[in-house]
């Protein structure tokens, strides 16, 4: 595919209001969940710069305005333009049968097509820079710091052992939007027989192979709590991401040994009792 519009699949709700932005993808009624908590945190960090919340067809509009009161700039996205051989392969069956996930629960409402959606940060070319954050994450301090990082700068997806160090997560990334890369992408992203495993995450690693490092606390994974406490320090940690189980879902299998985290989230989800977090007591390895 190749096109000179960038407002090709998307609807935007109103114009921008700043030259950066923080984007996130809501795909369903749970993640518009998750988009509410976030929302609310970047915004008591003070930043100035646009909240865009990419949204598919399975978000209904009454589940996306509680993100009004965030001020939230809503673009309803079609999903991507690929080939009916590429969706057969990316179905959810087919990707967690190829490469099941062995680690942590993914919930069932995770779907691999809409996961490609992030891409279309890409055609937001009236932002000079983004910073894509997962809806599962709330931002703990400011980190406007990061529209000065380099497109393609995201964190490792650290979060059992320093091997990890070599892949990384694209839950939080910095993209600098173009039109020219999102054509390149959907003609890699869509190549004969390509399958990407980890859906956008695998993809993103072979565009930008040589992909500039974000600090672990730009994009903390919650299993670094009891598996690696010794990263953890509330002081310093600028995302929060809730990677694998979601601090919302009512039959969490790790409740116990995240109960903090979800606590947490919770709070930044009403708006009720957030805590001093420089005041959190830190891990400690059992």
């Amino acid at each position: 595919m190749t096109s000179n519009d960038p407002s090709e699949g998307l609807r935007p709700s109103s114009p921008p209001q700043a030259d950066h932005a923080y984007v996130t993808l809501v795909t369903n009624a749970d993640y518009a969940l998750g988009a509410r908590a976030l929302a609310r945190s970047i915004t008591r960090t003070g930043t100035r710069a646009d909240i865009v919340v990419l949204h598919t067809g399975g978000v209904s509009v009454d589940v996306l305005a509680p993100l009004a009161e965030f001020g939230c700039r809503l673009v309803e996205t079609n999903l991507l333009p690929l080939s009916d051989a590429f969706n057969a392969r990316h179905q959810r069956r087919n990707v967690h049968d190829k490469a099941p996930f062995t680690k942590g629960r993914k919930p069932d409402f995770h779907s691999p097509l809409d996961n490609f959606c992030k891409l279309r940060l890409w055609q937001l070319t009236e932002y000079r820079r983004c910073v894509f954050i997962d809806a599962d994450a709330v931002v703990l301090r400011n980190i406007d710091r990061l529209f000065a990082y380099p497109e393609f700068s995201a964190a490792p997806n650290v979060y059992e052992s320093l091997a990890d160090f070599h892949r990384l997560n694209s839950g939080v990334f910095v993209a600098e939007p173009s039109m020219a890369t999102f054509d390149r992408m959907i003609t890699q992203l869509d190549a004969p027989d390509a399958f990407w495993p980890r859906t956008d995450q695998t993809f993103l690693q072979a565009f930008f192979p040589d992909w500039h490092g974000l600090p672990v606390t730009m994009n903390m994974l919650q299993y670094v709590w009891f598996n690696l406490p010794e990263l953890w320090d509330w002081g310093s940690i600028g995302v929060l991401h809730y990677q694998y189980e979601k601090p919302w879902e009512t039959d969490h299998p790790r409740r116990e040994a995240l109960q903090p985290l979800i606590d947490l989230w919770h709070g930044y989800l009403t708006g009720d009792d957030i805590p001093d977090i420089a005041s959190l007591t830190n891990p400690v390895r059992r």
